[in-house]
């Protein structure tokens, strides 16, 4: 007798469906870091690569795999297993230092990353859908200086929250080695701002001016990739990445209060201005457009090398209160993976070893500087030895440099741990019992 019956994988398959859906609802990272160039423009940009693609310098363009999600060019999704679902959840570990001429701060904060799952429709069409993070915003600066009028001045600003990503993806097979990718994105989030000036004159009033941004707005990245074979032992590939400019909606609720003495939440307020509700201020963000390409070259499955350029339109960007601020911005990227021998009965030679580097030019200019960035990693990807899987946990360590202390400014060097644990398994197969 035969019996049809789904495999008991699937179990685990729903209950990461499950967790995907919750912490989708209660948000992908709690956004606590401290990074002073995070005020300026919508935050801290994200990578937007999985962790074995950050390991690898954030490379991703014209890399695709049937057992990691490549959301960095949604042609990639064309390589899912027909019978396989694959889940990636990632979180990291950030130790950042602030460094300037005459000062330094510590911190350390842990978040989640990102969700993503990646399933076949049709013989020719895969589907992947996930949340993380676009920006991170988190400061909390305390500048004094002196006035002949007021005596001491100190001004505090203070910022929080960021812009998340949900997209849903689609990737077809147009004909051997040629896939097509597109991401449809909504963005949205909620960016909190509180300035204080202080006066050191005790018949002075100090003031507050403490902001509610909310943000939401839809975005199209699309890809392209072409693969082909060289003797059975060569890989070549290109991808190439369009996302559009967009017009990020924006509704901001104001409040400006005047207080005595130290700022109190149950203190007493002369409330000067008031825009909320329906009296919230509104207005549009415009994102800039970015394009991309990217190389690679494999040798059988053990050696995998690629290169990626990003260009970046920020020239374009505005805001309400920020104009001019910003250049274009260039990101090159090149990682590695090395495999010793993935069909070996030793556990070591299927480990993948990763690094890489990436260099951004800034697009962040501050007392005519721009704020560039420098960073490496490295990674391991870790099989899990079970039947009918390729399931992983993948580790990547990176090191990286924005700004610089010179011309009053702050360098800040921060050290990343980022974990992630990936999910494949057969999802159609059917079991054959007599």
């Amino acid at each position: 007798m035969k019996l049809s019956n789904i495999m008991c994988n699937q179990k685990k398959t729903l209950l990461f469906f499950f967790a995907f859906l919750m912490l989708s609802i209660f948000g992908v990272a709690q956004n606590d870091i401290n990074s002073p160039y995070s005020g300026f423009g919508v935050g801290n940009l994200s990578p937007r690569t999985n962790t074995a693609l950050s390991s690898m310098g954030g490379v991703g363009y014209a890399l695709q795999n049937p057992y990691y999600i490549n959301f960095k060019n949604p042609a990639s999704y064309a390589a899912f297993d027909s019978l396989s679902f694959i889940g990636e959840l990632a979180f990291n570990i950030t130790n950042h230092k602030l460094k300037t001429n005459t000062e330094e701060y510590k911190g350390t904060v842990a978040q989640l990353d990102y969700l993503a799952i990646g399933l076949p429709v049709l013989k020719v069409w895969r589907t992947s859908v996930g949340i993380m993070p676009y920006s991170d915003i988190g400061y909390n600066i305390i500048d004094k200086h002196n006035n002949t009028i007021f005596g001491e001045v100190t001004n505090k600003y203070q910022g929080s929250g960021g812009i998340q990503l949900l997209y849903w993806g689609n990737a077809f097979k147009l004909c051997t080695g040629l896939t097509l990718g597109v991401n449809l994105s909504y963005l949205f989030g909620r960016i909190t701002t509180m300035r204080f000036a202080e006066y050191e004159l005790s018949n002075s009033f100090n003031t507050l001016t403490h902001s509610f941004r909310h943000i939401d707005g839809m975005q199209i990245t699309a890809g392209i990739q072409y693969h082909t074979t060289i003797k059975e032992k060569h890989q070549l590939g290109i991808g190439a990445v369009y996302e559009n400019a967009i017009k990020v909606w924006s509704k901001e609720n104001l409040l400006v209060l005047k207080y005595y003495e130290s700022y109190s939440p149950n203190g007493y307020f002369d409330t000067t201005k008031v825009k909320i509700g329906e009296n919230a201020l509104k207005s549009t963000m415009k994102m800039p457009q970015s394009a991309g390409i990217g190389l690679s070259y494999g040798y059988k499955e053990k050696l995998l090398l690629g290169i990626d350029f990003t260009w970046q339109n920020w020239k374009k960007f505005s805001m309400t209160e920020t104009k001019n601020a910003f250049k274009n911005n260039l990101v090159t990227a090149i990682g590695i993976q090395y495999v010793p021998n993935v069909l070996s009965s030793k556990y070591y030679n299927k480990i993948n070893f990763r690094a890489g580097t990436r260099i951004s030019t800034g697009y962040i200019i501050l007392n005519d500087n721009p704020i560039s960035e420098f960073a490496v990693s490295v990674g391991l990807g870790l099989p899990i030895r079970t039947i009918n899987t390729r399931s992983s946990i993948n580790i990547m360590f990176e090191y990286s440099k924005l700004g610089t202390i010179k011309n009053n400014l702050i360098l800040q060097n921060q050290f990343k741990l980022s974990f992630n644990f990936i999910l494949q398994e057969k999802w159609y197969q059917r079991r054959k019992l007599e």
